[in-house]
Parts: C-alpha cells; structure tokens; sequence
C-alpha cells in the first residue's frame, strides 16, 4: 500500500469528524443572520480534530489542556470578531464575562433572525470545540469510531432541537450528517504492517475460528439494525410532518417593572417638573422635503416639523390601568421589518440618542425602529416598543434609524376600520364603564357616522371642554376618567394631564366601534434636550390601509373650555316625577280642607293629634333602641377582633376591622387580592377620601369589589401608609407562621387598625359618619365568616 493511500485513509475519520460537527453550526445558523456563526462553529469543529490529530503522540492526560488552551484563543477571537460585528461597545473583557453570564438565556430568548453577538455565538462554539476534542480522542486514540461519533450527534440533535419550529425541516444537512458517517465508518483505520489480511499469521484453526466470529457478530449486528428499523421506522415517519418542540417556550423572555408597563402613570410626576432633562436627541430625515416646503395637509398632524419619540405602545386595559403587555426578545441591531400599510408613505428618520435623566428600560425611539446601534436591546414586534435589559444609565449613547409611517390624508375621511379576532385585543372594552361615558360614546358615535368623522368628534370634544393642569392627579381608571369627565369643575373635575385626554380618548374611541391604544413619548423638535415637560400622552386609531393614526385630543393653548353640560348632560335612567305626565280628568270637586281644630276624635274618643303624638314616639324609642343595640354589637364585634384570642387571631381580626372599613366606605376589595394590594388599596381610599373624593358607592348599595393596580402620583402617600403596609406584612406573617405572633405584635395591629378606622371615619361627611357606628355590614359579614 502507497503511503498516499495510507494518508488518504488516516485523514477520512478526521474530516468526518469535522463534517459531522460542522454540521451542527450548519443547522443552527438558518437562525441566525448572516453566516458568522456557521463559520466560527466550523472553525471550532476543525481546530478541535486538528489539534487532537496533531497531539496522537503526546500522553492522552496532555491533549486535553493543549486543546483547551487552543479554544481559549479561538474562543476570545470569536467574540471579538462578533463584538466587532455587531457595534458593541466595551472591552473584551466586559464582553466576554457578560458573555459567559448570559450566554444560554439570551440564545433561547433572542429574536429571530439572531445576530451573532458575543453572547449568542460563545455556546455554539464553545460546544463545538468540546464535541470535537471528546469525539476525536475516543475514535482516534481508542479505534472506537461508533463511540466517538457520539458528541457529534449529541451537538447536531441539540442544534435542531433549539431550531425548532423556527426554520424548515433540515431534511439536506440529516442527509449529509449520515452520509458522512457511513463514510468514516466504511474506510478502515487500522491495517497490517504489509498492508494484507490481519489475521494471516494465525494459525488455521483459530484464523477460522475469528472469521466465524466477526461474521456471527456482524450478522447478529444487522439482524438488531434491521429490527430496530421495522419497530422504530413508523413511530419515526409518523412524526417527520410533526411541529417539533420550541423551547423558547420554557425560557422567560426579559422582564419590565411596574413603571416600563405602565408609564402612562408617569406623565403627572414629570408634569410637575418639566425643566428635568431626559435625553439629548439629534434627528436626521435624509428623504425629508426642504425646509421651506408647505406642511402637509394632515389633520391629524400637530406641526409639520414637530418629532414624537415613542417610548411605548399601550394595548391593553382592564377598566384600572392601561398596560404594554409585550413580550420582549432580544435583538440584535437589524430589528425584523414591519408591512407598511398600504396607503402610507414611509420616511426614514436616523437620530442620535443621548440619556441624561430618564430611568427604567423602556428606550426611546421614532416608530418604527428598523436599526439600533450602541445599545443591547429587546424588542417586541406587535407594538414597536423597544428595551434595554440592563436598564438605562446617564451617559448612554445609541442610534436609531426609524420607519415613520404617514396616511395618506386624503383617505382618512372615507377609511374604515378593521374588526374580528386580528384587532380583539385594541376594541376590548373592560367590564364597570360609568354610565356616563357609555352615553356619551354613544351620542358622539350617533352624530358621525364614518369612522373618521368619530374619531375627530371625540378628539374635539375632548379640546373643546377640559383644560389641561401640571397638577392633576394621576389615575386613568373607570372612576378616574368619569371624575375627568363628569365632575365638577370648581371641584377638580374637568381637568388633567394628558394621561387623562389619552385613555379618555381611547375608552370613548373604543365604545364607538374604534380599535385605539394609547402611545406615551415625547414631542420635541428633534434636536438637542427633551425635557420631561415634553412627555405626553396621545391616543391612536387603526384605520384600513392607512395603519395606525395618532391623534392629539389636548386643547389649544389660547382656548377657554366650555363647561361639558353646554353639549352634553347625562339623561338619567328614568324621568324625574316633576315631569310624569299630569292627569287628563280633573276632579268633578274640590274637597272642602277640615280645621284641624275639629278632627274627629279616635276610637276610644282620643283625638288625632295624641295618637299621631303618642305612635311617634314609639316609633322613635323603636329606632333608638334599634340603634344602641346595633351600636352595642359592633362595639362587642371589635372588641372580640382585637383583644381576645391568641395573637394570630388578633392580627387577623384587626386586618377584618379595616376591610370592613373600606366596604363601609364604599370601596370594597376583593377575596382574591393580596394583602400587599389591599393596603395600597386603603391608602389610595383614604387619600380621596381627604379630597373629597370618594370613586365608590354607598356602603348599603351594591359595589362590585375593586381590582387593584399601583398608581403612581395621587395623593396616596399618607401617613396611613406605611402602617397599614406593616399590618399585611403581619397579616402574611401569620398566614405562614400563625405560632411566630407575638402579642406585642398583636397589640401594634390593633393600634395600626383602630388609627385608620378611625381617621377614614373622620374624612366622611358628617351624616355618615353618624351611621358608620351601627351600620350592619360588619355583623352580617361577621356571621358568613368564621373569625
């Protein structure tokens, strides 16, 4: 045999081993974007074998330290290379400790295409190179070639199983990845010295004996191959047109607080202090017309050279509080490309973003982002919003390059509106709207007919009659927006921050028929600071072809509102008895009136006025009875609640004496809320209740309980607070450890309960306050619960 032939036939198992882990990189890059990662995992593959074949000779205890060292180098080129790639900043060892951190949960949760970064790449190679180094030690240095193939396969399954359903079927490449084993299977390794039959210098009897063996054993080996095809080949077949399995599934994608989901709560505390600076913006428009061409003739359009930054797309709301409800994935600095709507024209718009004071992770940005640089970031493709995980910090820089949409003006008259399961999510009304509202949506819904026309009547309703205060309360739930819209002006009602003109707009729109959502940014020029007196709120409205639509329903700065019950007033349910219709007959005459001095005595000839006298005060002792039994009862019920019992027992009674308090005064809660919830619930109630806003029904009329949610900028920050937060966190104390009480614990609730029943009392009107001690609500619920 030549020593060409024997190089050739040394050198198969190597390149397939190399074939068969480049293959995995070849599965997991139709993924990714571009073929970075597909190279760097063939490049692991390769340098891996190599290394091992180039080592045969060193001790095996050797090979394994040379070839880590070797990944280290390749390993650290890679993410450089990457970093490089993708804009990143920061130096190679920040980049590659945040790396090596976030590795796996950015890989299962990054969007689709990924960019190889260096967190998205270290897995795949670093997986590569290891499946290489084991596979090539135990088939080249053991001879075992089935064994060796393992990691190979193990790494190929792995790249498919993290594919999933999110390319096609790698039908080509399992082709090839067989193929390629076959081969390395099918060329020998090892030969005799002379290149003829091994087993020649055996004797006959035992030469036989082998080959009676190799053939039994290779006989009985394809008898199991065989096998295990005709049982296994169906099961198999059955599930080639199957949905494989997405683990992103099992992966939580990044994760935002109460104020990235909700910043529409934030627009009162930056009206409050609109000199803070949040960013420093410089905008470009390479496709923009010159600047002393016309403005456009867009009624929806505030200024024509005037730049909303969008920091996020609120979608949903449940009657409390509006939400993004995105999911986030992250993304790499290509975000997925969006359909424009048909009859709209799009405009790049590139900026250069600096953040000076604004927190949280929402990013800003011009909708709709298509590029974003010098900054990790999530992204969720339904509303367009944009975060950073890490948080936005002072000093960050990054560029965005936008997609802005704009209608085509002259369609927005005749456009409708989408409807059916696609847009569900945007026409969803919540249970609990004010009556009110209700029929004013519907008054302004029956004046316009064309979706348009609607939507530009809610708008000008909204700018003609409410005015536009730094100091309002924020709020944007049910009884917010009827207190907006319906309460008295020298009371505060009829005035707000554009919270309240946005989720108006967008609850009215809503009931008219329109899909709305409420979009929170900033308005500025586009060029140098944004200040926080910039943020606003505006609604926006999906129209056919022309997409979404933003809408400006705050008033001009020069126009003195008029009062809503100029256009509109609530018609009451049923008309007042002033206006039941009067009687058609007259009677035929008119009674004659008796002198009350001559009325006639009563049956046992006591005269009227006694009897009225006498059964009067009956009455009355009656009541006064009633009253100070009643009186009594409570008075027994909270002295049962917080004296008696062992402490747990007390806590617990005295967590019971201020619910029953918040349902005395009309703001009840529900059973299925957190402790946590309902004392941010009582502190809020105690807060209107000091405005002399109550938002709740009377104690004896039905109320349907309060669902929760945490608002930011209203008066709640009473003294009350933290106490009434000290007695849930006792109140959880004993529902996980009720023997850990302490009665000193027990006699700081009762004191915690008493001080907030009583000064909730005290912030009731005077007639209540009368009937707050012997109302029955706290016994009656007393009997239906055990204490």
């Amino acid at each position: 045999m030549t020593v060409a032939v024997r190089v050739l036939r040394a050198a198969v198992l190597p390149l397939a081993l190399i074939g068969l882990t480049a293959l995995a990189g070849v599965v997991l890059g139709r993924v990714y974007a571009g073929g970075l990662l597909t190279w760097l995992v063939v490049g692991a593959a390769a340098g891996s074998v190599l290394v091992s074949v180039a080592a045969r000779r060193l001790p095996s205890w050797l090979v394994a330290p040379v070839s880590v060292a070797a990944m280290a180098g390749w390993t650290l080129w890679s993410l450089r290379l990457a970093a490089t790639r993708a804009q990143l900043p920061g130096g190679l060892l920040e980049v590659t400790a945040d790396a090596a951190r976030n590795g796996i949960p950015r890989l299962l949760t990054a969007m689709i295409p990924v960019e190889p970064t260096p967190d998205t790449v270290l897995v795949p190679v670093v997986a590569a190179w290891l499946a290489g180094l084991t596979g090539a030690e135990v088939a080249l240095r053991t001879g075992r070639v089935l064994l060796g193939y393992l990691p190979a396969a193990g790494l190929y399954a792995a790249a498919l199983y993290v594919v999933g359903p999110n390319a096609e079927p790698a039908l080509g490449s399992t082709v090839v990845f067989v193929a390629v084993a076959a081969l390395g299977l099918a060329t020998p390794t090892r030969t005799a010295p002379d290149g003829g039959d091994p087993s020649a210098e055996l004797a006959p009897r035992v030469r036989a004996a082998v080959r009676l063996r190799l053939a039994t054993s290779a006989a009985l080996g394809v008898a199991v191959v065989v096998g295990l095809v005709a049982l296994l080949g169906p099961v198999v077949a059955e599930q080639v047109d199957g949905r494989p399995v997405d683990p992103r599934r099992y992966v939580e994608p990044p994760q935002v607080q109460t104020l990235d989901e909700n910043p529409l709560i934030r627009i009162s505390g930056w009206a409050l202090h609109p000199e803070q600076k949040l960013l420093d913006v410089s905008t470009e428009r390479p496709d923009a017309p010159p600047a002393d061409a016309p403005p456009e003739a867009d009624p929806t359009a505030d200024t024509a050279r005037s730049v909303r930054i969008r920091l996020a797309v609120l979608s949903d709301y449940d009657g409390v509080t509006w939400r993004v409800g995105a999911t986030y994935r992250n993304a790499g600095r290509i975000l997925p490309a969006a359909t424009a709507a048909r009859d709209s024209t799009v405009q790049t718009v590139r900026q250069q973003i600096s953040v000076a004071e604004l927190s949280g992770r929402l990013l800003p940005a011009v909708a709709t982002p298509r590029e974003v640089s010098g900054a990790r970031v999530a992204y969720d493709p339904a509303s367009g919003t944009l975060i950073r995980p890490e948080g936005l910090t002072p000093g960050l820089r990054y560029s965005v390059t936008s997609a802005e949409e704009r209608p085509d003006a002259n369609l927005l008259a005749s456009a409708n509106v989408p409807a059916g399961d696609e847009v569900a999510r945007v026409l969803r009304v919540a249970d609990g709207v004010p009556d009110p509202m209700r029929r004013l949506a519907t008054q302004l819904a029956e004046e316009n007919g064309a979706p348009f026309a609607r939507a530009l009547a809610i708008e000008q309703f909204l700018a003609e009659h409410y005015r536009v205060v730094a100091d309002a309360p924020s709020g944007h739930a049910y009884p917010n927006l009827g207190f907006f819209l319906f309460g008295p002006r020298n009371g505060g009602g009829q005035e707000g921050t554009s919270e309240q003109f946005a989720a108006s707009f967008a609850v009215l729109g809503r009931l008219s028929g329109l899909p709305t959502r409420v979009v929170v940014g900033f308005r500025t020029s586009g060029q140098g600071p944004v200040l926080a007196g910039d943020a606003y709120a505006w609604p926006e409205v999906l129209f056919d072809g022309l997409g979404w639509v933003a809408f400006d329903p705050l008033p001009r700065p020069d126009d003195e509102p008029r009062p809503v019950e100029e256009d509109f007033r609530p018609t009451p349910e049923d008309p007042p008895p002033s206006e039941a219709p009067a009687p058609t007959a007259e009677p035929s005459a008119s009674p004659e009136p008796a002198d009350a001095a001559d009325a006639p005595p009563g049956p046992d000839g006591v005269s009227t006025p006694v009897l009225v006298a006498g059964g009067s005060g009956g009455l009355l002792l009656v009541v006064g009875a009633l009253l100070l039994t009643l009186l009594a009862m409570r008075r027994s019920l909270t002295r049962s609640r917080l004296v008696r019992g062992d402490p747990g027992q007390r806590i617990a009674g005295a967590w019971r004496e201020v619910t029953d308090a918040l349902r005395l005064a009309g703001r009840p809660v529900g059973d299925d809320l957190a402790a946590t919830e309902i004392a941010g619930h009582a502190r809020r109630t105690l807060a209107d209740a000091r405005l002399g806003r109550t938002g709740g029904s009377a104690p004896d009329e039905p109320a349907e309980p309060v669902t929760v949610a945490p608002t930011v900028g209203t008066a709640g920050a009473d003294a009350s607070g933290p106490a009434v937060d000290e007695l849930a966190a006792l109140l959880n104390q004993v529902g996980f450890a009720p023997a850990a009480a302490t009665p000193e614990q027990a006699a700081r609730a009762a004191e915690v309960a008493t001080a907030y029943v009583a000064t909730l009392r005290s912030a009731r009107p005077w007639w209540r306050r009368l009937l707050w001690s012997v109302h029955p609500t706290p016994l009656r619920r007393a009997r239906r619960s055990p204490r």
